[in-house]
């Protein structure tokens, strides 16, 4: 499941095999575009990045269910896998 609002750079629609576009669970356009993938505001995304998902809980309840049958892939595009919003979405689903 891609979990991105924007559709990652060089990958070709017809070539990945996604299941889904979640662009509900994604960050908010102001947020990504703030954080710009620093590493010294992880944190602080992250924390705001938590609050706008609790904004999304049936989204996020539904997800739970889906990684609870199957396994759940999160695909994002961000190049860091140590600092990207995936690994708060993952944090969060495995919290509920």
């Amino acid at each position: 499941m891609l979990v991105d609002r924007l559709w990652p750079r060089g990958v070709s629609k017809a070539k990945i095999k996604l299941d889904e576009w979640n662009k509900e669970v994604a960050p908010s356009t102001e947020l990504r575009k703030w954080f710009d993938h620093k590493k010294e505001r992880f944190e602080e995304f992250s924390s705001h990045y938590r609050d706008e998902l609790k904004s999304q809980q049936h989204e996020l309840q539904r997800l739970n269910h889906i990684r609870a049958k199957h396994q759940l892939c999160l695909v994002y595009g961000a190049k860091d896998e140590s600092c990207n919003h995936a690994l708060v979405l993952k944090s969060v689903l495995e919290a509920l």
